[in-house]
């Protein structure tokens, strides 16, 4: 009894111990990464899918915290404004970059600008969207378009910004997922798959940069108020009618999580409790019954074979 006694209390001391330790570690990261934003050494950051949503909100954010800002986007309207109104605000230097990163033609035109800069310090890769459907009946060309916007633009990029970052010691990539690369469903085959990979990609290549200063993120958010959904492939969901505010977030809101776990070291990012939750469900072998409530949701009559979005 007495040495049951003595192995749970050794057992204790060491969960408590690891706490302290990852605490320690991460009120250091915090502390390291306040000096680097203090710092008067000139910082650019490039933000893609910058043009509205989350890549909007990081533009105006890390634009706020004194970083040049060059905004990717296909709508060169929106980016114009949203440049006026940085450089107008903060003080900062913009600039735009209109692309399709959909195509590998809009890859090598940014990937070239990158490289020829040398001077990225903060990389947003947020481009995105979804082809929903049967996977059988989309035609390939789009699902090719959808893995080059999320999949391999965010690989090119963080290929080209990380020798000059790894050169400094210092930088940030952020890599924005979601909680589908956690829940797998059907008519987002090729979505849910593409966010899977951003997060394994993302998990190792911090794994890599472990002895240096570079932060990578793999941002995984929920139901977020943004255009996405306005798509008119989900118009016969109405999702933002049908899903309860509650399970919503603002794209400032994701944002200023995913700083805040960026600044003490966390890679992956699910930012809102509620998320937090639906992701254990789904990894504690529930994602049926999740998936048959969000039917619920969406249909109002929770039937099994209805259509998710």
């Amino acid at each position: 009894m007495k040495n049951k006694t003595l192995l749970f209390g050794i057992g204790l001391a060491a969960v408590a111990l690891g706490l302290t330790i990852v605490k320690r570690r991460r009120v250091m990261c915090a502390e390291r990464w306040s000096k680097e934003l203090a710092s008067s050494i000139p910082k650019t950051a490039l933000v893609t899918g910058a043009s509205s949503g989350i890549g909007e909100a990081y533009a105006r954010r890390l634009a706020s915290l004194g970083y040049d800002v060059i905004l990717v986007a296909r709508r060169e309207e929106r980016l114009k404004s949203l440049a006026a109104d940085l450089q107008q605000r903060f003080g900062i230097h913009t600039e735009i970059l209109t692309a399709d990163l959909s195509t590998p033609q809009g890859i090598e035109r940014i990937e070239k600008h990158i490289s020829e800069l040398d001077k990225i310090d903060f990389l947003v890769n947020n481009a995105g969207f979804a082809v929903f459907g049967n996977f059988a009946e989309i035609p390939i060309e789009e699902q090719m378009g959808l893995i080059n916007c999320h999949t391999i633009a965010s690989v090119r990029f963080c290929r080209t910004v990380l020798p000059g970052m790894i050169a400094r010691n210092r930088g940030a990539i952020v890599n924005v997922s979601s909680i589908g690369a956690f829940t797998p469903k059907p008519k987002d085959v090729t979505y849910c798959a593409s966010k899977a990979y951003l997060n394994v990609f993302s998990e190792a290549l911090q794994m890599e940069l472990a002895e240096t200063h570079i932060r990578v993120q793999v941002l995984c958010p929920g139901f977020t108020i943004t255009e996405f959904h306005d798509h008119p492939q989900y118009a016969a969901y109405q999702l933002k009618k049908n899903i309860p505010r509650w399970l919503w977030m603002t794209s400032e809101a994701v944002v200023a999580e995913s700083l805040k776990r960026l600044a003490e070291g966390g890679v992956v990012c699910i930012p809102g409790f509620k998320n937090r939750l639906i992701i254990g469900a789904a990894r504690s072998g529930l994602t049926g019954s999740l998936l048959k409530l969000l039917r619920s949701l969406l249909t109002g009559d929770g039937d099994p074979e209805a259509d998710l979005a």
